[in-house]
């Protein structure tokens, strides 16, 4: 089996376990090859940490894809996480240029959560957001990111199948060929994701545990990058990505207070590919 070649565009965070330090050894797992374009790089997240540093790299995308053009080097997929608004546009140009015959895009539109947008962003970016999300194969919004990429405002609890269907059909209605929704819940003690094709929605739901984590977004968009470049259906890649995040919180202690244990979940996810 050749390698397939993945490219995935975020920031790097050299201490928190999230963004592109996640991404690289989790796809890396997964059996895929893992090349990383950082966005911005910062000493550490910003969720919880006392201070930063923040170095933006928007300047150098149009100079690496001009260099990976006169070296003829292409990507079998592309996924996109935590990006600036002035990164749409040279990401997109990436995306067209530098695509190998058939190449997937998987979109994370990581801009919001808990009914907000992110600190840094203003309130017009999830319109360029938006634009990302059109020419996705695959979009992984939680209800918040889902909400704003639809000019809607959240809803995040009290809401049944036929709001969440909706929902996928309105990010479809963008250009999203596969949805798939985190942070979905209809009862306390369950929570998991709704996957749409465009044909009809299906749920996939896991116990809803009681520690909440910086990170688990990133681990489980990775697995799923990784997991549908081996072959998986969007379904399976997200029950299959939803299983390690939940494995990774159980195996972190509460003094990891800044991410997850998701080395200790790698393991589980190598046999669970096969």
């Amino acid at each position: 089996m050749n390698c397939k070649r993945l490219l995935t565009i975020q920031d790097v965070s050299c201490v928190g376990q999230c963004s592109a330090t996640v991404a690289l050894p989790v796809i890396s797992a997964c059996g895929v090859e893992c090349a990383v374009l950082p966005s911005a790089v910062l000493s550490n997240h910003t969720g919880g940490f006392t201070g930063w540093t923040f170095c933006d790299l928007t300047p150098e995308m149009p100079k690496i894809e001009a260099e990976w053009e006169r070296q003829r080097l292409f990507f079998d997929a592309f996924y996109t996480g935590y990006v600036c608004p002035a990164q749409i546009d040279p990401i997109l140009s990436i995306m067209e240029h530098r695509a190998a015959p058939g190449a997937v895009r998987v979109v994370d539109p990581v801009m919001a959560d808990n009914g907000k947008l992110y600190p840094g962003f203003a309130d017009d970016f999830p319109r360029e957001m938006a634009r990302l999300c059109a020419g996705a194969d695959y979009v992984l919004p939680n209800l918040t990111e889902a909400a704003f990429l639809l000019g809607e405002k959240p809803v995040l609890e009290g809401y049944d199948e036929a709001f969440i269907e909706r929902l996928a059909a309105g990010l479809h209605s963008l250009g999203a060929r596969q949805v798939v929704l985190t942070g979905v819940s209809f009862e306390p003690g369950l929570l998991g994701t709704a996957v749409s094709d465009g044909a009809g929605v299906k749920y996939d739901f896991n116990p809803r545990l009681a520690r909440t984590s910086h990170g688990t977004g990133d681990v489980f968009a990775s697995v799923f990058a990784g997991a549908v470049m081996r072959g998986l259906s969007a379904f399976d890649a997200a029950a299959l990505a939803a299983d390690v995040v939940c494995a990774s919180i159980e195996a972190t202690d509460d003094s990891h207070w800044y991410g997850v244990a998701f080395e200790k979940a790698i393991p589980m996810l190598v046999e669970r590919l096969g």
